[in-house]
């Protein structure tokens, strides 16, 4: 009796530190880690890679990742104290630009996914803020990718994203930045829109 207890207890024990189970996650990754794995249920979809799936495939993984990602926190914090100075109509432009370039960018990296494993680590939470610790693990390598979130009313959504120590948001923030100090906030808009163009113009190829 007292041994099936012991053992009982150290199982429970082993359940309660894993990364990533549900005896300890919080609202903040259950919902990431929904997300991520709805995002892995599309990538693995053989009717989903058959020829002439990809424009469908692509327009799931933007249902998916548009559901987490909150475009206007990022746009804010992407243009930092530059975002004072917009109308509610270039905001809501700008919103809409980087947010079809963030998708972009974020689908053409995960399609190349091939069954790495995502492991949970460690969350910290503070006062409606979150950040998750995750590896993917290769064959070879691992790679680093924290997610920061902030809760509003109950879901969380993802805000900035640090790949192996790099934010993406003050990636971005550097480079707009030094654009609009160097001309202005037109000539960054203008590029963002070129630079969809050009993406437009590879996948047609």
């Amino acid at each position: 009796m007292v041994r099936n207890l012991k053992i009982s207890l150290a199982i429970l024990l082993l359940l309660t530190l894993l990364p990533g189970t549900a005896a300890w996650a919080s609202p903040a990754m259950d919902q990431l880690r929904s997300t991520v794995d709805e995002v892995i249920r599309v990538l693995a979809s053989p009717d989903l890679k058959k020829p002439g799936m990809a424009r469908q495939r692509r327009q799931m993984l933007k249902g998916v990742i548009d559901q987490r990602f909150n475009y206007e926190e990022m746009s804010k914090q992407s243009l930092g104290a530059n975002w004072r100075s917009l109308s509610s109509s270039q905001r809501a432009e700008f919103i809409s630009v980087f947010a079809e370039l963030l998708e972009r960018s974020y689908a053409s990296k995960i399609e190349s996914y091939t069954n790495e494993k995502v492991v949970y680590q460690s969350e910290k939470l503070d006062n409606g803020y979150a950040e998750i610790r995750t590896l993917i693990k290769r064959p070879n390598d691992q790679i680093s990718v924290n997610y920061r979130l902030f809760d509003r009313g109950g879901k969380w959504w993802i805000y900035d994203v640090v790949i192996e120590g790099v934010s993406l948001i003050s990636n971005y923030r550097s480079q707009f930045s030094r654009i609009i100090g160097e001309s202005s906030y037109a000539d960054l808009l203008r590029r963002m829109r070129a630079k969809l163009q050009e993406t437009q113009s590879v996948e047609k190829l």
